[in-house]
């Protein structure tokens, strides 16, 4: 599990490869990713929108911006978990993701950054 904290809060991302939905012989690597961000800080906020890197091994970098995740824009109070899955596709069997939320404290109508952590995706067969 990747972890980053961002003023109190907690991103942790877990992927997996998913070969049902791979064709390495065609260049096409799924992974899925689950993703918890814990709200440790005081302030109830708000996930605005996503800012995501995904490079592959041939050193192609793809940009996914957008409104919240999922279609959501969670308000998440403190002390509070909120849990996506989502995917992605790469062209070569080992890459990587980061990025991170724009994020509101509600009640001060603040906007930050929050940093996802990097984790690197790798098809099981690379590892050997």
């Amino acid at each position: 599990m990747n972890i980053a904290i961002t003023d109190g809060i907690k991103v942790s991302v877990v992927w997996r490869y998913r070969p049902n939905h791979s064709f390495p012989s065609k260049g096409m690597f799924i992974y899925s990713y689950h993703v918890i961000i814990e709200n440790n800080s005081p302030s109830t906020v708000q996930l605005l929108r996503r800012h995501w890197y995904i490079t592959d091994s041939n050193g192609t970098v793809r940009e996914v911006e957008g409104e919240g995740v999922i279609g959501e824009q969670p308000i998440i109070q403190p002390g509070e978990i909120h849990e996506y899955e989502s995917a992605c596709d790469l062209r070569t069997d080992i890459g990587s993701m980061k990025g991170t939320y724009l994020m509101m404290k509600i009640h001060e109508k603040k906007t930050f950054e929050v940093t996802i952590p990097e984790f690197i995706l790798s098809a099981p067969f690379k590892m050997n």
